[in-house]
């Protein structure tokens, strides 16, 4: 008992510092090339500098590392492997009668917890930082002309408004209403701010309903607080704007900025206004199962790392090992794009990917382990 339980701690403690080191050198090595793509976009626009473009790549580093963590876990578990085989550390093991699912159980114990770490804390930690990140992206490399947000069941939409000023904007705020088969749209306990060019206020305007069409908000019962902040009652009120109900939808958050924790309420309210919560579902399911897959990653390399130590091939094995992960990158891609559409169950294309490489890990292993 005492000698597996020490064996299972060493062989996780070579497997855990290989996938962090191999986290952190990915992590590092795509960022660089995310920052040199900030560069050439912020080329365009003299007034941004190196330092926002370093802090927006600095921002994006965890959000990088939580896409980046299967990738990580297969080519760290291949590397620890392979130098435990090089070692003859890991034929020592074997021919003292120790099958893989003995010496697997440490490792496979540190991939899970990987795994359960990315969800449940680096999630957050990401969510938080690409938010801030987007925002300012947004701000300094790209129009935010009709961003839109859901905090505390209000919908809050930025558009712009020419009326009072050619430069100036319009802030609108309200609690979305349950979408009619008609797939009008409308908002209550209205709040609207328009806002000059320089954001200073020109008019405020209050109104218990706001519906959108044809290219207006029509606000009915209005009231109108100008500059002299005197209220003043009109019947109807149209409001010039761009904006649609699918541009609206199309400028929800995104849900990489939002966290593992807070992905259930805000689809509970997303679907409560009518709208659809499927990239947000899916998401959430592929924060779920990414315990799953980092230990089909694990079982992956270790498939791996048993066939070289009976048929030897270093080469043919990190091949096989990058051709793999690849392939479920791209499993997962297609299967997320599919369920994006409606066309595969929510389930199905979030699950499928840690799924197939669990089933493909564990009969690559009973294939070298029983046949």
């Amino acid at each position: 008992m005492t000698i597996g339980l020490t064996l299972a701690l060493y062989l996780a403690r070579r497997f855990g510092f290989a996938a962090l080191g191999m986290l952190l050198a990915l992590s590092a090595l795509v960022s660089l090339f995310d920052v040199i793509e900030l560069l050439r976009r912020a080329a365009q626009r003299p007034e941004v500098g190196l330092s926002l473009v370093l802090e927006i790549g600095a921002l994006r580093l965890p959000f990088i590392a939580l896409q980046i963590l299967p990738f990580a876990v297969l080519l760290g578990g291949i590397l620890a492997f392979w130098r435990l085989t090089r070692s003859s550390e890991l034929v020592v093991v074997r021919a003292a009668g120790v099958s893989a699912w003995g010496f697997l159980a440490g490792p496979l114990a540190v991939a899970l917890g990987l795994g359960v770490l990315a969800t449940t804390v680096l999630s957050p930690l990401s969510a938080a930082t690409f938010s801030r990140a987007e925002r300012l992206e947004t701000a300094h490399l790209r129009s935010g002309a009709g961003l839109s947000a859901l905090a505390g069941g209000r919908l809050w939409l930025r558009q712009a408004d020419r009326e009072l000023d050619p430069a100036g904007v319009a802030i609108l705020s309200g609690r979305p209403e349950p979408r009619t088969a008609r797939g009008e749209f409308a908002l209550r306990e209205v709040s609207v701010w328009r806002l000059s060019s320089a954001d200073r206020p020109l008019e405020r305007i209050e109104a218990p309903r706001a519906r959108l069409e044809g290219g207006f908000w029509r606000l009915e019962d209005a009231r109108r607080y100008g500059e002299d902040r005197l209220p003043q009652r009109v019947p109807l009120v149209s409001l010039p704007t761009d904006l649609t109900p699918s541009r609206i939808e199309d400028s929800f958050a995104s849900p990489e900025t939002l966290s593992f924790w807070a992905l259930p309420e805000f689809i509970e309210v997303l679907e409560n206004a009518g709208f659809s919560a499927l990239r947000h579902r899916i998401h959430f399911h592929s924060l779920l199962s990414l315990p799953v897959l980092a230990a089909a990653m694990l079982l992956l390399a270790a498939g791996f790392a048993t066939r070289v130590a009976r048929r030897g091939g270093v080469g043919q094995m990190i091949a096989a090992g990058v051709a793999a992960g690849f392939g479920l990158f791209l499993l997962d891609r297609i299967s997320a794009e599919f369920g994006e559409a409606g066309s595969l169950p929510v389930l199905l294309a979030a699950w499928a990917p840690a799924g197939v490489g669990l089933l493909a890990s564990l009969g690559l292993l009973l294939h070298l382990e029983d046949g």
